[in-house]
């Protein structure tokens, strides 16, 4: 079967039986033996905004001139963060079945909840909380056992000591035996993560991580903060040159947009913006290799991961490691 990707882009072959719920299972076994950091990964990027609440408060670590801007007209100033901080469109188990493995989790409290109810946040506080979406999560994949997922856990605004201990029991509470234990030497295989149960690596970007083996130290991101789908691939091709990182790695194909640019395009959103670019991003995706070389990649994270081919185009290119491994 063919699927149209549109555009110039020409054709993409996708087989009719690929599943990207289970897509991890489906690998020819050829791969299995790889470790995971050498495979091809689709991640959203900024994975909980497809929720976040209008009504909400202003992020605490907020820029002062936006705080302040918010006081004197929040009618204006939340509907425009809510605009350019929305990246994505799909609930969490539908990004789950599409086949997305990396997860992009800004956690936040906020600053003057009593409870230690935490909150996803990008510019404003989500409506869902973490407990709610991880225990979705949770239950997703005891459905989908041989399926690996890397949550990436960050900014941790106004998360105090105390919170970020319950926060960690709380993972190890719901994930249990799923969770894998960091390995310093890299990543396991796929085969061996299925022998030993294990299904959730987490990545958790704050000290208080220190002593936890299940926690993973943060994963590298390249981030190239440019609003122009040029520039992006300009700095992705540049850091490949200077070679991978060791073990799992992210490949940001997302765009940045600056205060300047918001003001001079009112009529502009990061969804248009987005879609605007992202043939050009899928070009330059399907002409990549995954494998331990030095300018290979591994996980590929992109805006509004369910609008297009961006799933299948990653997966794909697990089919070049075959020609390498057969």
């Amino acid at each position: 079967m063919t699927q149209n990707m549109g555009g110039a882009r020409g054709y993409v072959k996708l087989d009719k039986d690929w599943n990207h719920a289970d897509w991890m299972s489906q690998l020819p076994e050829n791969l299995w033996d790889l470790p995971l950091c050498n495979l091809a990964i689709p991640g959203s990027h900024d994975t909980m905004t497809y929720c976040l609440d209008l009504c909400s408060p202003l992020l605490v670590s907020s820029p002062l001139v936006l705080k302040v801007l918010d006081c004197i007209m929040p009618c204006v100033v939340r509907p425009c963060v809510y605009k350019w901080g929305t990246t994505q469109m799909m609930d969490i188990s539908k990004q789950l079945d599409s086949g997305i493995r990396y997860f992009d989790l800004r956690i936040a409290h906020k600053k003057h909840d009593s409870s230690d109810i935490l909150y996803f946040a990008h510019g404003i506080y989500t409506h869902l909380t973490v407990e709610k979406t991880l225990s979705d999560m949770a239950q997703w994949l005891q459905s989908h056992p041989k399926e690996v997922v890397i949550l990436a856990c960050s900014m941790f605004d106004e998360l105090k000591s105390d919170q970020h201990r319950k926060f960690i029991l709380f993972l190890k509470n719901l994930f249990g035996s799923r969770l894998c234990p960091y390995m310093s030497e890299g990543p396991a295989s796929l085969r061996t993560f299925w022998k030993q149960g294990h299904q959730v690596i987490v990545s958790y970007d704050n000290p208080a991580a220190s002593g936890h083996k299940e926690l993973w130290p943060k994963i590298p991101y390249w981030w190239a903060d440019q609003v122009d789908a040029r520039k992006v691939i300009s700095y992705l091709e540049e850091k490949k040159l200077s070679g991978r990182p060791e073990g799992f790695f992210v490949a940001g194909i997302n765009l940045t947009e600056d205060a300047k640019f918001v003001l001079t395009h009112p009529c502009q959103s990061i969804r248009t913006l987005t879609l605007s670019n992202y043939n050009l991003f899928l070009d330059w995706v399907e002409k990549q290799l995954p494998g331990p070389g030095n300018t290979c990649l591994n996980i590929i994270c992109g805006d509004f991961v369910g609008v297009n081919d961006f799933v299948s185009v990653i997966l794909d290119l697990n089919r070049k490691l075959c020609e390498r491994w057969p």
